[in-house]
């Protein structure tokens, strides 16, 4: 029989050990969460179009930022009116005004944040690094729709609009951290 002297230790390195390793699994899992729950706005990201569209109508506005870059970015259209369900695309106009080749990455939120999860894309441009030359334009595409589930939810199902805010931050500020 192991003496309680002996036993303590080995409890209290098993307990290290255990919270050692959700300390390392506490962003991944809180990542998963947001994605699956949609909390703080997280919007979803889909590989398949919905197979219905329904008649209700929700205006999505387009709120676009640029931090620490020489850049000009806008949505084409600031507000397009989108119907539940249906594949829309929505294109952004980028400009380096600088005198020399900048990269940046561009984050998203959705407000209200009740409303991430049902906020799905196909394709966008975020989270990736995008390179400018000095004057260089670009346009960027983010194609999307509005989950039909949307309509049973009571807290989101008599929202009549909502925002898309991207911010492009200079890829030097990711290098600060």
């Amino acid at each position: 029989m192991i003496q309680k002297n002996k036993l303590t230790p080995i409890i209290l390195a098993g307990i290290f050990v255990v919270m050692l390793g959700l300390s390392y699994a506490a962003v991944p899992l809180y990542d998963l969460f947001c994605r699956v729950t949609g909390f703080g706005g997280t919007t979803q990201v889909s590989s398949n179009a919905p197979k219905i569209v329904l008649d209700k109508v929700v205006s999505v506005r387009f709120d676009t930022n640029v931090n620490n870059l020489p850049w000009q970015f806008k949505a084409k259209k600031n507000v397009i009116e989108v119907k539940v369900g249906q594949v829309n695309k929505i294109e952004f106009e980028v400009e380096n005004y600088g005198n020399e080749p900048t990269a940046g990455v561009a984050s998203f939120n959705v407000s209200p944040a009740s409303f991430g999860k049902y906020y799905s894309k196909l394709g966008c441009f975020c989270f990736e690094k995008q390179s400018l030359k000095a004057g260089e334009k670009a346009t960027y595409v983010m194609t999307f729709y509005l989950d039909p589930e949307m309509v049973n939810d009571p807290t989101v199902k008599n929202l009549e609009d909502v925002t898309m805010s991207y911010t492009f931050f200079s890829t030097d500020y990711y290098k600060q951290s």
